[in-house]
């Protein structure tokens, strides 16, 4: 099986959440699976300072920093089909909603890049599944709007502990389109219709224990739709 893993760039707050990203290519190889990692050559819409939180003057490309990730091995959306995988997982990390869309400034009303959304569309029309972890449904709701797909899609649960407002996520995923169904980092959804996976991960306050668990738990789930 060639699983493709999305990345958005290469840090938390400008592009693929490390961590997750990381545990997704691990997970992948535990399943006898083979990671292709996949980003655009297009630049970040800023560079964060991981130490403060503050912007810095400076402009770094998706696809190359992608490769510190992928340790060199990362293709170019442009040349990728989704006859070339079996399935795609999109880790978290603000990248989602600042580069490939622009959901982290302008909610519901944000706009996603024509090559992500046009990719997205293709793999769920041919029956590919798609493994959105974190924040990355976002991207799964943006795609489908306006279309006749209603995703089922999770960011989380406004029960448990969350550094992010998970019922303004929900309100805006509805207002478009989506529906929305909350689940703790604990748990998985899995919208079997249009072959979607999410999971929480980072979206929930988790020890990095629970968010390796979360995403062998979609990795499983997305064995069982393969």
């Amino acid at each position: 099986m060639n699983i493709g893993v999305l990345l958005s760039g290469c840090g938390v707050y400008d592009g693929a959440e490390v961590q997750e990203a990381v545990l997704t290519l691990l997970a992948i190889d535990e399943l006898g699976w083979n990671a292709v990692c996949i980003s655009l050559d297009l630049p970040q819409h800023h560079v964060v300072n991981h130490l403060n939180g503050e912007p810095m003057h400076e402009s770094r490309n998706m696809l190359i920093e992608a490769a510190r990730i992928a340790r060199g091995a990362v293709r170019n959306l442009s040349e990728v089909e989704p006859a070339d995988i079996d399935a795609l997982v999109i880790p978290g990390g603000f990248g989602s909603a600042k580069n490939f869309s622009s959901w982290a400034f302008e909610g519901p009303d944000s706009t996603i890049l024509p090559e992500v959304k046009l990719f997205l569309v293709n793999m769920v029309n041919v029956g590919k599944p798609v493994v959105a972890l974190c924040v990355s449904p976002v991207l799964l709701a943006k795609a489908f709007e306006g279309l006749t797909i209603h995703p089922q899609l999770t960011l989380g649960t406004s029960l448990e502990s969350s550094p992010y407002y998970i019922a303004g996520f929900n309100a805006g995923m509805a207002r478009i389109g989506a529906v929305p169904v909350e689940r703790s980092v604990r748990e998985v959804l899995v919208d079997a219709e249009n072959r979607l996976i999410c999971a929480p991960c980072y979206m929930m306050e988790a020890r990095i224990s629970e968010v390796r668990t979360n995403i062998v738990q979609a990795l499983e789930a997305l064995k069982t739709l393969l």
